[in-house]
């Protein structure tokens, strides 16, 4: 049997029946909130329901004119209005904005969903060590640095304050935190997560999940927002350490160590988790009804929303081949437990679930079961009530308090690994040579996910701050220290182009 006739059989189990948790819920269920859920879903159309399990990117509502994003009035009203769509996300570009741009912006989607569907919008972005997409405000330590401290409380902390400033930007969910392990120094995205262990991406994780949402997972605070778990797993554990291939890892280190983390969040109560773009075991997560709905949602009792990463489910078949197109790739996802798919430029995606419903190939059961528990979520952060929170509101974003925090936790995450002569501290008086490519870089210092996604505009936007270089020079006299940097990259290039090493000069000097 091949692997796509074996993903089409297993999800033919479900077709008539439902899912039924089979744990006690790692979410203590709130009686008002499901009535409400009941009594909304009990109202929605078929369009309305699967328009809640799509997510798009913002750039399909509009463009930059003169350099600022407008929204087109038409394309929005063709998603909210006319597709029903319940979720967007990421910045446009995607570049930070200013807390004014996100709440005209989030605030329009608002409006028109509420007069079209009469269901808040929900919308995400990868706020992921600090208000990174929010001009402005604080940036915190990449999470690989938080993990350093070894400071639950540290980690909270700084979730917390993200959480504060990111509603001040009237968003109120993040795709954090990250909980992969870092175990490959190839892989790209080591940065993100909270290093090699998983007891304590467990512990770091957990902590910030109560961070970003508070302690009552059904009744969110307007001070505080949503989590996305990821990458829900085995994602960083990939054969050969490149970022989205494919993992192969015994069950019971999948049991023992990578879903360790995920279920420590999960009983923290985290509201949504991410899947891996990838596949473990020669089965692409996003198809994996195994791990997805069995380990998660029924062995865990958990009643929170999945959603894809970015287009992983046109990868069944254009890169994974277990789906013959598009329209069975959506099956074979949603029927394995993909609540909602972060599409994200594509509305046919409605087009074709809705296909698969009035053939049967989806039954009725899995979408209500997905948009109950988009629905949930959002009632659990009262965006019913409440659509909008305003940036008046959040007096201290950006602000010194916030600041001396991030800072804290820079200090808390250094670690000497080497001190040949005691020649730490430094001293005034002395001639210093600086050397690699990361000495004179903002870009570098900061990392991905500060102000884009992989960090090219911050120097740009934070350069009013020091490189190490310039706070060296700043600190013991510029004739005091001598920049080599060996190797360079090209700032405009590839991510892989370098410039010609001059490794000899920094040797000479």
């Amino acid at each position: 049997m091949t692997l796509r006739k074996a993903l089409l059989a297993s999800t033919s189990m479900i077709m008539a029946t439902c899912f039924a948790q089979v744990a006690p819920p790692a979410i203590a269920k709130n009686p008002q909130i499901e009535r409400q859920v009941e009594a909304t879903l009990s109202k929605m159309t078929l369009d309305q329901k699967i328009g809640q399990m799509t997510e798009l990117s913002i750039d399909v509502l509009g463009q930059f004119v003169n350099g600022e994003f407008k929204l087109d009035d038409a394309k929005l009203h063709k998603a909210v209005a006319e597709f029903k769509v319940g979720s967007f996300l990421n910045a446009p570009g995607p570049v930070a904005q200013s807390r004014e741009k996100w709440q005209e912006i989030i605030g329009k989607i608002q409006a028109l969903s509420m007069k079209e569907i009469g269901i808040p919008s929900i919308y995400g972005l990868d706020q992921n060590h600090g208000t990174t997409y929010t001009l402005g405000g604080t940036l915190f330590p990449q999470n690989i640095n938080i993990g350093a401290s070894f400071n639950p409380e540290l980690a909270s902390k700084a979730a917390r304050v993200t959480a504060y400033e990111t509603r001040a930007a009237n968003c109120p969910w993040t795709y954090s935190p990250t909980v992969d392990m870092a175990r490959d120094p190839r892989w790209s995205r080591v940065w993100e997560n909270y290093g090699e262990d998983c007891l304590v991406n467990a512990i770091m994780g957990s902590a910030a999940v109560r961070g970003f949402q508070g302690d009552d997972p059904n009744h969110i605070p307007a001070d505080r927002i949503a989590t996305s778990v990821k990458h829900y797993m085995g994602y960083s554990m990939s054969r050969t350490g490149k970022d989205r291939t494919p993992a192969y890892i015994s069950i019971s280190d999948l049991r023992e160590k990578c879903f360790a983390p995920f279920k420590a969040c999960v009983e923290a109560g985290a509201l949504t988790i991410m899947v891996n773009s990838g596949s473990v075991n020669g089965v692409p997560v996003h198809a994996n009804r195994e791990l997805l709905t069995k380990w998660l949602k029924e062995d865990l009792g958990w009643d929170g929303m999945l959603i894809t990463d970015w287009a992983d489910i046109n990868n069944l078949y254009t890169r994974e081949h277990v789906a013959a197109d598009k329209k069975e790739a959506i099956q074979i996802a949603i029927n394995a437990g993909i609540d909602m798919a972060m599409e994200p430029y594509d509305l046919n995606y409605c087009t074709l679930l809705k296909e698969l419903v009035q053939e049967g190939k989806v039954p009725m059961s899995r979408i209500d079961d997905a948009v109950r528990r988009v629905l949930r979520l959002k009632y659990r952060l009262n965006l019913f009530d409440r659509p909008n929170t305003l940036s008046a509101e959040y007096p201290l974003f950006g602000s010194d308090e916030h600041a001396a925090l991030a800072l804290h936790a820079a200090e808390e995450a250094e670690i000497l690994l080497k001190n040949k002569d005691n020649i730490l501290p430094l001293v005034k008086g002395k001639k210093f040579l600086l050397t690699g490519p990361n000495a004179n870089s903002m870009r570098c210092l900061n990392g991905g996910w500060s102000y884009s996604w992989q960090g090219h505009l911050t120097d740009r936007f934070a350069g009013k701050y020091n490189t190490i270089y310039e706070a060296m020079c700043n600190k013991f006299g510029a004739d005091n220290v001598r920049l080599e940097q060996g190797v360079t990259y090209k700032p405009e290039g590839a991510y892989a182009e370098e410039n010609e090493p001059e490794i000899e000069k920094a040797v000479a000097a």
